[in-house]
């Protein structure tokens, strides 16, 4: 999306419980992808979603009036009725990121299952700024099978991530193409 206003007021309150585990990363030829192990939620109006993985995307799938950030994390959860919620953080070109380091140092070199190391550990809150004002809008996965009725949740807020870093992630363009609105509002907090 390319997020410009006029916004509709969003009333939603984000706040993110995210807890310290076993790195769990994987290269799936499209992104890099980290599985969460269970216990760290998303709270969206005090209504818990579990955290199950997050990814990147280069350049980021979301623009902000128009210009894209250098990549994008996207955090996926899901509520117990089954609902999916995405939170993205936008990852602007700046200083290194300590969280990312401990990523990219453990990227597989290639395309394959899971690799599990459980003497690193991973805080996924490490990749969060601390204030959650957001976007927010309804859209779909923007990998297949592009599952609708997702709820988007852009946090207003940049991470830094390095020119180095954002050199070293392994695939130059993994971005789906901005998509129109089709009469979707944005919420903005």
């Amino acid at each position: 999306m390319d997020i410009v206003g006029p916004f509709v007021k969003a009333r939603t309150s984000l706040s993110a419980e995210y807890k310290e585990g076993p790195l769990k990363i994987l290269n799936n030829g499209h992104t890099i992808q980290v599985n969460v192990p269970p216990g760290s939620k998303l709270r969206v109006d005090a209504k818990p979603y579990e955290l199950l993985q997050f990814h990147f995307h280069r350049p980021s799938e979301e623009k902000i009036e128009g210009k894209p950030m250098s990549m994008v994390a996207h955090f996926v959860h899901k509520s117990k009725a089954g609902k999916l919620a995405v939170v993205g953080v936008l990852l602007k070109e700046g200083k290194d990121n300590e969280a990312i380091n401990v990523l990219w140092d453990n990227i597989p070199a290639k395309e394959g299952p899971e690799v599990k190391l459980d003497k690193i550990s991973f805080d996924p809150g490490k990749l969060i700024p601390s204030a959650l004002t957001h976007y927010a809008y309804e859209g779909s996965l923007t990998t297949p099978p592009c599952t609708e009725g997702v709820n988007f949740y852009i946090l207003k807020t940049p991470v830094d991530i390095s020119k180095a870093q954002v050199a070293k992630f392994p695939f130059k363009m993994n971005a789906r193409p901005v998509q129109p609105l089709n009469g979707r509002k944005i919420g903005a907090n």
